[in-house]
């Protein structure tokens, strides 16, 4: 395969920087990842049971989520880049 295309390397590459909030409370986890140009991305996760949160699972479910969020902008950007260099 020789054509451009993204990896989950480029996906992270796109990530600045991560944060996280648990609401007090509850079992609901918020992952924001801010991105390279400053755009934020968010994630969630929740336990159905307050008796099997665990916050590291939590983090790590949200984080994912917010990470997937990033493939449709990157390949956004990358066809938008491969469009106008045929013009």
């Amino acid at each position: 395969m020789n054509a451009p295309r993204l990896t989950p390397a480029d996906i992270d590459a796109a990530i600045l920087t991560e944060q996280f909030h648990v609401f007090p409370g509850t079992t609901m986890t918020v992952c924001c990842l801010t991105l390279q140009n400053g755009f934020n991305v968010i994630g969630e996760s929740a336990a159905a049971s307050p008796e099997n949160f665990n916050e590291m699972i939590g983090r790590k479910i949200a984080h994912e989520n917010a990470r997937n969020k990033i493939w449709p902008l990157q390949v956004y950007l990358l066809r938008e880049a491969l469009h106008r260099s045929k013009n």
